[in-house]
């Protein structure tokens, strides 16, 4: 018996002294009032009425038991609320992002609007590998990748192409490429290298199609160590234009084959479907969108 419930039901008949009547209030068939408060009896071992052919009054305990009985109903609700408003925006969030252009503007402007909850906490991880939501109790991360994953909330910030990129120094140094094979054959290229294989990414040419260069000259776990690596001469590197563009806009960097159209990925927020989320995530994760949106939307 849920003593809680049954106190309800208790309180309902006593305003009704009808047990049909407080079935009907109740959404249950007579029945159940019926046994539950005989389960009630049973548990105080006190009848809470009494009863002739026509009516049912409360007994002289029950008369007792009835207003102790609301305030006992009235402080569980108060506590239950009271519970619940407190904790909407306390607590812990996690969120798993790549670094990207902006990351710690945007990082800022997350935290900075979070300024009214001095009780929320947030653990920002910044991960070249997606972690796994249910082991590392992620709420929500930033991504790009091709297709989201559709067993998750998926918010598409914007798309970002792949592209291959070098230094006008290495460029003239080599002389401009025909093709994508004269280039894989004659400039020296960067490597990502995956953390959790220790092997290098493939290199894209599509969607579908990739290649191999002949020759790797600078291996790396993190996509802006190849930047730099392309800016100093020293490679061709594979990236995307979210990282690249405004070293493309200040002509530090170029596209050795300008012509070349790559695969293009989807940069986006998400976070797990779950039962119940708490009301701390869904703020979280509306306001993480804004502020991405504001950054990387014309």
């Amino acid at each position: 018996m849920n003593k809680l419930d049954a106190l309800k039901f208790f309180i309902t008949a006593a305003e009704t002294l009808n047990f049909r009547e407080a079935s009907m209030k109740l959404s249950v068939s007579p029945s159940v009032v019926t046994r539950t408060i005989a389960e009630l009896e049973r548990e105080l071992d006190e009848p809470l009425f009494t009863r002739n052919t026509r009516s049912i009054f409360l007994s002289s305990f029950g008369e007792l038991f009835l207003p102790q009985a609301k305030r006992l109903l009235e402080d569980s609700e108060k506590l239950f609320q009271k519970s619940k408003d407190d904790n909407e925006m306390k607590g812990i969030v996690r969120i798993t992002s790549l670094r990207f252009p902006k990351h710690e503007q945007v990082l800022y402007d997350l935290l900075t609007a979070l300024r009214p909850y001095p009780e929320l906490f947030i653990d920002w991880r910044l991960d070249m590998m997606k972690l796994d939501t249910v082991e590392h109790r992620i709420d929500m991360g930033i991504r790009v990748g091709r297709e989201p994953n559709p067993n998750f909330i998926i918010k598409n910030i914007t798309q970002v192409e792949h592209i291959l990129v070098a230094s006008p120094e290495l460029v003239a140094h080599l002389g401009v490429p025909t093709d994508l094979e004269d280039l894989r054959q004659r400039y020296p290229f960067s490597g990502l290298l995956n953390p959790e294989t220790g092997k290098i990414f493939e290199f894209m040419n599509d969607a579908v199609n990739t290649f191999v260069p002949r020759h790797v000259e600078f291996y790396t776990t993190d996509p802006y160590a190849e930047i730099q690596a392309a800016l100093a001469g020293r490679a061709v590197v594979q990236s995307s234009d979210l990282i690249c563009r405004e070293y493309l806009a200040s002509g530090q960097l170029v596209k050795p084959l300008p012509e070349l159209r790559q695969e293009k990925w989807q940069f986006y927020l998400y976070r797990p479907y779950q039962t119940i989320t708490p009301k701390r995530v869904t703020v979280i994760f509306s306001l993480l969108e804004k502020i991405l949106r504001k950054h990387f939307v014309s």
